[in-house]
């Protein structure tokens, strides 16, 4: 049965066979790997990387989707969950493997939140590799000083590594979007995590920065009292780089 793109769930899929065995390519799985693919839609990765890995889970939000999926007899090492990935505890998620490879060509109108939801804590991936729209993918790898550097960048990049692999044209979807897409790579930073309690902080100092980027920090900022001799606060946010956000929020949380 053929299945209709639902607006509302931002659903575009990919109909390209020589993209998709180029995302296979990038994503370089293997016999070890446990896979976690967010909205598998009818399963056209699916079944490429099914033959590859140990064992992989999908969530798909779509229940006909799932229905699908659930049903095909080819896909024996594959479990469908048919939930809201925003709303799934990931801890009841059962893989045979310690570190989980996540994969996803995420709806448009929420990678963002997709994306913060795995970042918070400390992360069970290995890896992610995410097609989202090219803006999205410009503002998580955008270096400090530029248009797109803003409260997705820095708190993305005070985690991991992020790095734009593949250009994505709207010609190798159905239905087409009406903007460009590219495949990011997401590897979380090895040595010392932050705390729960400095990751809070970092995310609430970034929300209120960017969310008033035009005015200088001792003002927007000024609600949590930052001590101005420790910390130059005349400088608009985006002239902050990474390393200068994560001092800020440690001492917001130790404070």
């Amino acid at each position: 049965m053929r299945h209709f793109a639902r607006k509302r769930l931002g659903q575009h899929f990919l109909a390209d066979k020589n993209l998709l065995g180029k995302l296979v390519d990038l994503i370089g799985a293997s016999s070890s790997d446990s896979v976690l693919e967010i909205g598998p839609g009818g399963g056209v990765l699916t079944e490429l990387l099914a033959p590859q890995v140990n064992d992989l889970v999908g969530v798909e939000i779509d229940r006909d989707l799932f229905q699908g999926l659930s049903n095909r007899t080819d896909l024996k090492n594959c479990t469908f969950i048919n939930e809201d990935f925003l709303k799934l505890d990931w801890r009841k998620i059962s893989f045979e493997t310690e570190k989980v490879r996540v994969i996803g060509n995420l709806p448009y109108n929420i990678s963002s939140m997709i994306v913060f939801k795995l970042i918070e804590g400390d992360p069970f991936w290995r890896d992610c590799h995410f097609m989202v729209q090219n803006e999205v993918a410009k503002r998580m790898t955008a270096p400090f000083g530029s248009k797109p550097y803003g409260r997705l960048s820095v708190n993305l990049q005070a985690r991991a590594d992020v790095q734009m692999i593949l250009n994505v044209p709207p010609e190798v979807f159905v239905p087409k979007p009406k903007v460009e897409s590219a495949v990011v790579r997401i590897i979380p930073l090895s040595g010392e995590l932050l705390s729960t309690s400095e990751s809070d902080a970092l995310s609430m100092i970034t929300r209120f920065a960017f969310g008033q980027r035009r005015k200088m920090l001792r003002n927007s900022l000024a609600s949590l009292k930052i001590d101005d001799s420790l910390f130059d606060l005349s400088a608009r946010p985006e002239k902050l780089q990474v390393s200068e956000f994560i001092e800020l929020a440690k001492w917001v949380a130790a404070s």
